[in-house]
């Protein structure tokens, strides 16, 4: 699979269809996908980032680097402490990626070892890559691997992960990722719904990778999912600038962050959400400043919640989307999470 992603910062267990996928605009993918089509059987056009988004971007960077260092490290030394010292880190592609990069990074910084990092595709509804699994497993003891991904929002890649590894008996399930707002994930470097730069581009900053697609027609019995490479977009590349940001950040010699209790869970506050604006479908809502982000790059949205209007250092590049996107956004009394994306049902698209 090609990438920008160094040889040395991690093994790519995808299959290359570039050329082969005609990637699909919002409007199109949205219909089929609440039509029945399942999402990875199709590839959205990646979203070409304005001036002044791009600026919000940057400005993200900035002012988060030091809380995602922070939260990276928290996680590296939970992950370090119970995998005894021999983590194999296996990234979900894409958003865990560039995660797993740096928590090997950091690892390799603060305890002088060289993790194996394997990033591999997960697909809700559809679960886990199987033929990458077994590439893995043929080389690593069970026990030692770590599943990384960039954040939860529902928590449902947790719930699909805990699925497919019972075909994996001697795998945890467990999932670290940097920002648990759902409360799903086993290790976490927060549970602070802040925002982690890299949600807020798409293949830019992962590598210059797609989502992960997988149809029988493309995919066969013994092939990695696939994904596609945008070599055209490698003047607009921006991986190594977060992660080479984020890495200038570490500090080595924090103690882990303390739980606060929360009134709902992630789930529960979004079957809340569903019930308040009598969504049937709860894949329609997207919680977190992340699947936010999501919604408006990939999706048809409907409307946007947030907590404050005034959390322009959260929340500034999601207003600066939302207004490019005439899309409106309300005050809502979220618990968890500081934003939260509605996606348009089918018969308003």
């Amino acid at each position: 699979m090609r990438s920008s992603y160094l040889d040395e910062d991690v093994t790519i267990l995808l299959k290359d269809i570039t050329g082969q996928v005609e990637p699909l605009p919002a409007t199109i993918r949205e219909k089929r996908i609440q039509s029945g089509t399942h999402y990875c059987e199709m590839l959205p056009l990646e979203y070409v980032p304005s001036s002044a988004y791009l600026k919000t971007y940057e400005q993200a960077l900035e002012l988060y680097a030091q809380i995602t260092a922070d939260a990276l490290a928290r996680l590296g030394d939970a992950i370090w402490a119970e995998k005894n010292g021999k983590p194999v880190l296996v990234s979900l592609a894409r958003a865990g990626t560039p995660i797993g990069i740096l928590l090997r990074r950091y690892i390799r910084k603060k305890y002088g070892f060289d993790v194996p990092h394997y990033t591999i595709s997960i697909i809700r509804g559809r679960g886990i890559d199987k033929n990458a699994m077994d590439y893995i497993l043929e080389r690593h003891d069970p026990s030692s691997i770590q599943f990384v991904d960039g954040w939860t929002g529902k928590g449902a890649i947790q719930r699909q992960l805990i699925e497919a590894i019972t075909d994996y008996p001697e795998v945890s399930a467990g999932l670290a990722v940097l920002s648990d707002a759902a409360w799903t994930a086993e290790k976490c470097g927060t549970h602070d719904d802040f925002l982690i730069a890299s949600s807020c581009l798409n293949a830019t900053v992962s590598g210059l990778i797609s989502r992960t697609f997988l149809s029988s027609d493309l995919i066969g019995p013994e092939d990695f999912h696939g994904a596609m490479y945008y070599g055209e977009l490698k003047d607009e590349d921006r991986t190594y600038e977060f992660i080479h940001t984020i890495e200038s950040h570490f500090r080595y010699d924090l103690q882990p962050e303390e739980d606060r209790k929360t009134e709902l869970t992630g789930l529960e506050e979004v079957h809340s959400i569903c019930e308040h604006f009598s969504i049937s479908d709860i894949n329609l809502v997207k919680p977190g400043i992340g699947e936010a982000t999501r919604v408006l790059l990939r999706r048809i949205p409907e409307r946007i919640l947030v907590r404050s209007l005034d959390d322009f250092d959260h929340l500034g590049h999601l207003y600066q989307l939302a207004m490019e996107k005439d899309v409106p956004v309300e005050v809502y009394p979220l618990k968890n999470y500081r934003a939260c994306g509605i996606i348009r049902s089918i018969g308003d698209c």
